[in-house]
């Protein structure tokens, strides 16, 4: 971010190789997946209230663009990780393509979602399975699209998440990241960041009753890789034609790369 003087500092920038971010703060890794599971229990019935809240309903706009990207075709199978309450899976089956995997670390978020299916009758070809992204129980080369929509910054491992997607991708399949990222037009990031750390988490305490979880949810934010680095963890990976796309002034990104 160009300017961050609007925004809280980061307390976690120097972490021992024991230790990871939860938004601000260092924790042990071993901590953090419990943390973020104790968050997503806590919102999951206000979750797409409060995203509509906190993105001023633009996150429809970028998750609509996300699922053009992805490309749906009847004949290619889908891999969504933390997939939440279900915007992403069901793009993909309502744009014509073939069987879905919705998976989700947190059954809190999994339960609403398999519920928002049921009502949308979605189910037809439609799988639904508690998975952590840094170990996918599929086998390799099993799947033609991986997709993962603000979820990544959750993880405690992003690279062992990337190298997994890579790893169940066919030949010729696409694994695909939308996350929020690092605002990139300087007039935009005072705003932004006023918006994140004063106006966020006092919504998220008025219309969730949790003001902490939304705290870390901008921290966590601040915390997540720029574009570069993001495109250069999905090479190391292994992935090829890393690109990305900035969205809203960089206030969201797409990221894709390839199973060649």
């Amino acid at each position: 971010m160009t300017d961050n003087t609007h925004a809280p500092s980061p307390v976690s920038a120097d972490v021992t190789p024991e230790e990871t971010d939860f938004g601000f703060r260092s924790v042990r890794k071993e901590e953090k997946k419990n943390l973020v599971r104790s968050v997503f229990d806590s919102v999951a019935g206000k979750y797409d209230v409060m995203n509509d809240i906190m993105s001023l309903g633009i996150h429809r706009v970028w998750k609509r663009i996300f699922v053009t990207e992805l490309g749906p075709q009847p004949g290619l199978r889908l891999l969504d990780l933390a997939g939440g309450t279900g915007d992403i899976t069901f793009g993909w089956l309502k744009g014509g393509g073939g069987p879905a995997i919705m998976t989700d670390i947190n059954n809190s978020m999994l339960s609403v979602g398999r519920d928002r299916a049921i009502n949308q009758g979605l189910v037809s070809d439609l799988s639904f399975c508690v998975v952590d992204a840094e170990a996918i129980p599929l086998r390799d080369m099993s799947v033609d699209r991986v997709s993962i929509a603000f979820g990544l910054r959750n993880c405690t491992d992003k690279m062992a998440v990337i190298r997994e997607a890579r790893r169940v991708l066919r030949p010729g399949g696409r694994f695909m990241c939308l996350e929020f990222s690092k605002v990139q037009v300087a007039a935009l990031a005072p705003i932004y960041d006023a918006w994140s750390f004063k106006v966020l988490p006092a919504m998220g305490g008025m219309v969730a009753k949790d003001r902490e979880s939304y705290q870390y949810l901008a921290e966590s934010i601040r915390m997540f890789p720029d574009q570069e680095t993001l495109a250069s963890m999905f090479r190391e990976a292994g992935l090829s034609h890393v690109r990305y796309q900035s969205l809203s002034g960089g206030i969201a990104a797409i990221h894709s790369g390839w199973r060649i």
